[in-house]
């Protein structure tokens, strides 16, 4: 007998789905059985814990383009997915979850296990539904495929584990209530309206100072933003999310934008008279053009998320690319390259600036900026890069320089701790001929990456390779992002009791699971530490003993924060370190413009 388990594995396939992540329970005991009567085909990938499943599902369809797929139990293991889940919804990733539940003879009994799902997935779901009825699997599958794809969200299937069981129905009876659905469904051609164009276009030619910032929804018009950038004599800045849609040794691509970002972007933004947003929801509006400072066109295929950042002048609602081609022959060529001469000297300026903040140790403490930038030009040639949430996620932003192909990747939105070391595993399944690397602090290692270095040795054959695999762990022993946060946004000095955490020796912890593990203490062995993890041919854990004092200065101080952290400095524990180095650092800024310094 074929079970209604077995024939949602096969639509599943049918679906394109290759590999589904999870943890087992008895709540799919069902799916289960079936995992291992399909031999592989689709694969179950057994992770620590459903929710790095939920992310793993959730960096398969960021790097892949395709949905991506998490199983796990009732109760519990349910509840587990939600973080993860929640990375996709904020991200706008297509990912659908497999869910067992009780049987439903129990349903409403208070049983064991039994939790209203339905409920609590409602809202991380753009489409939720138990399966009641064998005949019903075929068109909730389908439509759960179709609507995470549509909207670029996550679906949720709820299938009780006697239903699960249940002789499977692929075809239901043909009787009133009974629908037919099929597997398929393809990306519209989305184009915004003609006058609305237009209007686009008025506003971008009278412009003087064009600043573009760029999302992940730019992701595939790399050409047509070059294009733009072009004719409009605009510098272009990167959302997080949007660091693939160009490679940073383009001239005017000024970097990272906010908080994280580059100076370069920061005088674009600061000194545009025109934002042209693509495909970004970026939020932070201290950091964009003071309202009425600059005329505003924004791209956005989502029309509830256009002219919510900014207040807009023309609003065009429809795919970035197709756009883009449709908005280029309204353009015109500004002849005055002034705008873009002084962004391609900002640029030049930063990325100096960069080089020489990096090349500054303090003592025999690391500096974590030169962790980055002295992987950046060892970058392999299509490497896949993962980031986590903390100050490490300040130098990957700043100090890591992509080249054209090159993928990167990290929560950006819910800016969760933990999906660096999950995202990475997903990238290798996805990609096992790729190079990828996951820059990780101690505190989310800690939290669970430490615990998927056990998935990593269970599918150690399959994750080996020539192609390098490194997880780059930061170790400071300070939960460091929210330190420095404490300081600038609440003027409260560190507070060790939550901020201090153990230091645990992270490569030899990979050395006692059969992985490659690699310490490195001493700033002038840091290229050569990546050297040896990049040549392993086999997974890393490669630890740096880094210091925790170094301010992830941002572009431009706000006067408030200026003041807390002053203030905050006062009783700080680390206060003489950060002090001097802080201003060590902010001098070697000014010491751009002095006579004879900088970039010619």
């Amino acid at each position: 007998m074929t079970q209604v388990a077995d024939f949602v594995l096969q639509r599943l396939t049918e679906w394109g789905v290759k590999r589904v992540y999870g943890y087992p329970g008895d709540g799919i005991n069902g799916l289960l059985g079936a995992f291992d009567r399909a031999d592989g085909d689709p694969e179950f990938i057994q992770a620590r814990h459903e929710e790095m499943a939920a992310f793993m599902a959730c960096a398969h369809a960021k790097f892949t383009g395709e949905v991506g797929c998490c199983v796990a139990t009732s109760g519990p293991g349910a509840v587990h997915l939600l973080n993860g889940l929640y990375d996709a919804k904020l991200d706008h990733q297509p990912v659908v979850a497999v869910v067992g539940q009780q049987k439903r003879l129990s349903l409403g009994t208070h049983y064991q296990q039994e939790i209203a799902l339905d409920q609590l997935f409602a809202d991380v779901s753009e489409f939720c539904q138990m399966v009641v009825h064998p005949g019903q699997a075929r068109h909730v599958i389908d439509r759960a495929f179709k609507t995470a794809l549509t909207t670029r969200g996550v679906a949720t299937i709820i299938i009780p584990n006697d239903i699960q069981e249940e002789e499977a129905m692929p075809s239901p009876p043909r009787e009133h209530g009974s629908v037919f659905s099929s597997v398929g469904w393809s990306r519209p051609r989305v184009l915004p309206d003609p006058d609305e164009l237009r209007r686009a276009a008025d506003v971008l030619n009278a412009g003087e100072k064009v600043a573009i910032l760029v999302g992940q929804g730019a992701a595939k018009a790399e050409s047509e933003v070059v294009e733009v950038a072009e004719l409009l004599g605009a510098g272009v800045a990167k959302a997080l999310l949007g660091r693939e849609v160009l490679p940073d040794d383009v001239p005017f691509v000024t970097g990272p934008i906010g908080l994280l970002g580059s100076k370069a972007s920061d005088n674009m933004i600061q000194g545009c008279d025109t934002l042209l947003m693509i495909g970004s929801s970026f939020p932070y509006s201290e950091w964009l053009p003071e309202e009425g400072q600059a005329k505003g066109v924004e791209i956005d295929i989502d029309g509830r998320m256009i002219g919510i950042r900014y207040p807009m002048d023309a609003h065009l609602v429809g795919d970035s690319k197709e756009t883009l081609k449709a908005l280029i022959p309204l353009l015109e060529r500004k002849k005055d390259r002034g705008w873009r001469e002084k962004i391609e000297k900002d640029v030049r300026e930063w990325n100096d600036l960069c080089d020489r903040w990096a090349g500054e140790h303090f003592g025999k403490t690391i500096n974590p900026q030169s962790v980055a930038a002295e992987l950046s030009s060892r970058l392999p040639d299509g490497a896949i890069l993962s980031a986590d949430s903390g100050s490490g996620t300040n130098w990957w932003a700043r100090h890591l320089k992509l080249r054209d192909g090159m993928r990167a990747s990290l929560s950006g939105t819910l800016a969760t701790m933990g999906p660096g070391t999950p995202y990475a595993i997903a990238a290798r399944f996805a990609h096992p001929d790729r190079p990828v690397i996951a820059f990780v602090g101690d505190g989310a290692f800690q939290m669970n990456g430490m615990n998927e270095m056990i998935t990593v040795k269970r599918y150690l054959d399959r994750l080996s390779g020539p192609a390098p695999f490194v997880f780059c762990v930061f170790n400071n022993q300070d939960l460091n992002q929210v330190t420095w946060e404490q300081r600038a946004m609440a003027g409260d000095p560190k507070y060790p009791g939550s901020q201090d955490i153990p230091d645990v020796p992270y490569a030899a912890y990979a050395e006692l699971l059969g992985l490659k593990g690699i310490v490195c203490d001493d700033p002038k062995k840091v290229g050569a530490a990546w050297d040896e993890a990049l040549a392993a041919g086999r997974p890393v854990v490669l630890e740096f003993k880094v210091d925790a004092e170094i301010a992830p200065i941002p572009p431009h101080i706000m006067k408030e924060q200026g003041k807390k952290a002053i203030k905050a400095a006062l009783h700080d524990p680390q206060a003489t370190g950060i002090v001097t180095k802080g201003v060590r650092q902010k001098l070697t800024e000014y010491a751009e413009h002095l006579p004879g310094r900088g970039r010619k």
